[in-house]
């Protein structure tokens, strides 16, 4: 197959924006470093270590696609609910779906399950081809596009390259465009456990001096006693997590926690990996677009990564299908960077966003202290302020592309 557009990275982010160019008939492929699919597995048993917390914004995209009711029927939880407080002191707010008028703030799902309903969905589109072991070695501008060699030996070409292939991207290395890392400081610490009280529909998070702890809502086999734990600390904290005994992680858990959902349990092995911010200096050049964290990523407090980069590849599909019905080349500048300024200031203003939160609740001076307690409590007596965060968290900013309205 000839393609038109070469998506490198089968991850979320880029089997998403394949799916959206393969139902308006664009030829496709999709580039995967993974050996196989994901297969039938996915949502069934013990919940996965990785998990997303999907927007409203981001379940019509998924709505669109038709693979939302896929999901559904793996396994998905939705919140209704926000609680975050700060562990150094009594501010707390409280947000919930029903003060913006929206049925759910979200809904808890597993990658492996997102993932699962994509790769179906591609694989029942004609103009798509997924394309795995496929790992790129070489890239080279050709004048009318990009030209790829994989380390296996083969060469593919297309008039345009899309970068879905995660914060250390190959291929945003190889086109030279610089995207330095900002070292948060934290390592994030994952795992998943079972509590003494129902989660209720509510995500809940505490910012503690050493970095945030989530408690992210799971119902599995319909008991909704289950969270997927995300606990952003220090590399030296992180590494004292993971060596506890089960038992002893549960312990600190409960006690970090303050015990707000009673006993933990700890039912999965605890794994870390480094949290370092990034944002590329261009999401474009000739033939390229960069989506999702290669482009950007972004601390997980807020739960925004996985929302950012779909909402990145709603846009450049927009752009790319647009200027194809005008006849227009995919790999157009003009046409790449209407996507790079429709993406770049959202995505930048949550990156600018999230390194205030961390800065902010990372400060132990008393009196920024007994300031960030006000602040919270003061916050949650304003109702209209909420509306406004909630609308914001939801994903309802700027101009949102068709798919996702």
């Amino acid at each position: 197959m000839q393609a038109e557009v070469i998506v490198v990275g089968g991850g979320m982010v880029g089997a998403t924006l394949a799916a959206l160019l393969g139902e308006a008939g664009v030829a496709v492929q999709v580039l995967d470093a993974r050996p196989r699919a994901v297969g039938h597995a996915a949502g069934q048993g013990r919940p996965a270590l990785r998990v997303s917390a999907v927007t409203e914004v981001s379940r019509r995209l998924f709505a669109h696609l038709t693979v939302w009711p896929a999901m559904v029927a793996r396994r998905v939880t939705p919140y209704t609910g926000m609680l975050v407080w700060d562990g150094q002191g009594n501010g707390e707010i409280r947000f919930a779906a029903e003060q913006a008028g929206v049925p759910t703030l979200g809904h808890i799902v597993e990658n492996d399950v997102i993932l699962a309903a994509l790769e179906t969905r591609l694989s029942e589109l004609p103009t798509v081809e997924q394309v795995f072991d496929a790992r790129v070695a070489e890239l080279h501008g050709t004048g009318d596009g990009q030209r790829l060699t994989l380390e296996d030996g083969r060469t593919l070409s297309a008039p345009l390259v899309v970068a879905a292939d995660g914060a250390n991207s190959r291929l945003r290395e190889l086109a030279g465009i610089e995207a330095a890392p900002r070292d948060t400081g934290h390592q994030a610490v994952v795992t998943t456990v079972r509590v003494g009280h129902s989660h209720a529909g509510v995500a809940r998070q505490v910012f503690l001096p050493s970095g945030p702890l989530a408690f992210l809502p799971l119902t599995v086999d319909g008991e909704d006693r289950y969270c997927s734990i995300v606990w952003s600390t220090s590399p030296h904290e992180a590494e004292r997590l993971t060596r506890l005994s089960a038992e002893g992680l549960a312990a600190e858990l409960e006690a970090a926690f303050e015990g707000r959902l009673g006993s933990v349990e700890v039912i999965d092995k605890a794994v870390d990996f480094p949290l370092a911010q990034r944002h590329a200096a261009r999401y474009v050049a000739p033939g390229l677009a960069l989506i999702g964290d290669a482009a950007h990523s972004i601390h997980p407090l807020a739960g925004q990564g996985v929302n950012l980069g779909l909402m990145d590849a709603a846009v450049l599909a927009e752009e790319l299908v647009s200027a194809r019905s005008r006849g227009g080349c995919q790999g157009d500048m003009r046409v790449l960077s209407r996507y790079a300024r429709r993406r770049r200031g959202d995505n930048a203003a949550m990156l600018a966003l999230m390194d205030g939160f961390r800065l902010l609740f990372g400060v132990r001076h008393p009196a920024w202290q007994l300031a960030r307690n006000l602040g919270l409590s003061g916050v949650d007596r304003l109702t209209p302020l909420k509306r406004l965060m909630i609308r914001q968290a939801i994903g309802e900013r700027g101009r949102l592309p068709a798919s996702c309205r």
